[in-house]
C-alpha cells in the first residue's frame, strides 16, 4: 500500500492528480504542470515534499562519522548552514544524494530521498557498526517530519507575512528555527527549482495549518500548489540531478558532475579510493546538457547519436515550459562533451538534431 502524506485529503480537496513516486501517492499537478512551473518562475509554487526521509546523527564523535559517511566537507559547516552532498559506495557509485544540516557539532539531520529513506537509513546503520564511533547515534525521524518547500521570487514575500523573523538573515543554504503561522518550523533558504525559496520542516500534525496560511496569504501574489511535474521540469531546466536518473550506483558523482562537493583531498570517506583512481584514469562517461535544434521531446532512455553511433543516453528530457524547447540531460562518452557538438536524438524511429550546451539551460534568478 503506498504511503500517504498529511496533505492527501488536501491534495484532493484541490482537485491534484495524484500518483505514485517512491512508494507514496503524491500530487503529480493540479490545475497543469505549465502553469505551475511558471507560476514558479515568475511568482511562487508551494510543495508538498513531505515524503523526502529525515536521519538524525547525535553524539560527540557525529561530524567525525559524517566526514567518513558522505563526500562533501563536513568540517566547512557552521551552525545553522545546510550542505548539499552524497554517500557513496566503495566502487564510487552513490547511495543516494542528500541535504546535511548543522544545528551544532554534535546534532545533524540529512535529509534523503523518499524512496531511498529505508536503504539510506540501513546503509547509515552499517557504516555507523563499522565505524568504531561508539559515541555516535542514527535514527531515521521522518514520521516526526512534514516539509514544504516554497518556492519562486514571491517566497521571501509571501513567507514574510507569516513570521517575525528577519528572513534576509537567512541566506542561502542556511536555516532557522522559529514560528510560522504559530507554527514551530525549520526555515531553509533551499530548494530544488533554482528560484529564491524555503524548504521548511515542521511536525506532521501542524503541516496543513502552514499549508493553508501559505495559500490564503500567497494568493494575491500569484502562488500556487504545484505539484512533482513541476518539480521535476524546473529542476531540469537548471541541470539538477535526480537520483535514479542522473546519480545512481552505476554513475558516480564524477561523473555525474558533482566534482564540486566530492572532496578527495579528505584522507578518507566511504568510496574516496574508486573516485580517486577514478579521476585520475578520467571518467570514461558524462553528464552533459543537450537542446534540441530540431523540434523533439528527448525522454528517459533515448539513444543519442554522433555521426550515425550510439554515444550516449538521455537521463533526463522534457518539453522545457519556460523556453518552448526540447531539453534533455545525457551520459555520454566522455570525447564527446564539448559545447556545441551536434548530435542525434533517438526519437520514435527518428533521429531528431540536437547540440550540447552549457548548463544550466535557464540563469538561474
Amino acid at each position: 500500500m503506498l504511503k500517504r502524506t498529511a496533505l492527501y485529503l488536501a491534495h484532493r480537496e484541490l482537485g491534484a492528480r495524484m500518483v505514485e513516486f517512491g512508494g507514496w501517492e503524491m500530487p503529480v499537478q493540479y490545475r497543469g504542470v505549465i502553469d505551475e512551473h511558471l507560476a514558479v518562475r515568475h511568482a511562487a509554487g508551494l510543495f508538498d515534499v513531505s515524503h523526502m526521509g529525515e536521519i538524525e546523527i547525535k553524539g560527540r564523535d557525529a561530524q567525525a562519522f559524517l566526514q567518513e559517511l558522505t563526500i562533501n566537507d563536513v568540517s566547512r559547516l557552521s551552525n545553522g548552514q545546510a550542505q548539499y552532498t552524497a554517500m557513496c559506495y566503495p566502487d564510487g557509485g552513490v547511495v543516494d544524494d542528500l541535504l546535511l544540516y548543522r544545528f551544532d557539532g554534535e546534532n545533524y539531520l540529512l535529509c534523503v530521498n523518499a524512496g531511498n529513506t529505508d536503504k539510506d537509513f540501513a546503509w547509515v546503520e552499517a557504516a555507523l557498526e563499522d565505524s568504531g564511533f561508539a559515541a555516535v547515534t542514527c535514527r531515521n525521524s521522518s514520521v516526526d517530519f512534514a516539509q514544504l518547500a516554497l518556492q519562486g521570487p514571491a517566497a521571501a514575500l509571501i513567507l514574510s507575512q507569516l513570521t517575525a523573523i528577519d528572513l534576509s538573515r537567512i541566506t542561502g543554504y542556511h536555516f532557522y528555527e522559529g514560528l510560522v503561522a504559530e507554527v514551530p518550523t525549520l526555515i531553509s533558504r533551499t530548494g530544488y527549482t533554482g528560484e529564491d525559496g524555503f524548504e521548511l520542516y515542521c511536525h506532521p500534525e501542524a503541516v496543513l495549518t502552514l499549508w493553508r496560511n501559505l495559500l490564503d496569504v500567497g494568493r494575491e501574489d500569484g502562488l500556487m500548489p504545484a505539484g512533482l511535474g513541476a518539480r521535476d521540469t524546473l529542476r531540469l531546466e537548471m541541470k539538477y540531478p535526480l537520483y535514479g536518473h542522473e546519480l545512481s550506483p552505476e554513475i558516480s558523482p564524477l561523473e555525474a558532475g558533482l566534482g564540486w562537493i566530492t572532496h578527495l583531498e579528505k584522507p578518507s570517506f566511504i568510496g574516496r579510493e574508486a573516485l580517486v583512481r577514478q579521476k585520475e584514469k578520467g571518467p570514461e562517461r558524462r553528464l552533459i546538457g543537450l537542446r534540441m535544434t530540431e523540434a523533439g521531446v528527448p525522454r528517459a532512455g533515448y539513444p543519442v547519436y554522433l555521426n550515425g553511433e550510439v554515444v550516449g543516453t538521455v537521463t533526463s528530457g522534457t518539453l522545457s515550459p519556460s523556453l518552448r524547447q526540447g531539453i534533455a540531460i545525457a551520459l555520454v562518452r566522455n570525447e564527446v562533451r564539448r559545447p556545441g557538438t551536434a548530435l542525434e536524438v533517438g526519437i520514435r524511429q527518428r533521429r531528431v538534431a540536437a547540440e550540447i550546451v552549457k548548463p544550466p539551460f535557464l540563469e538561474k534568478s
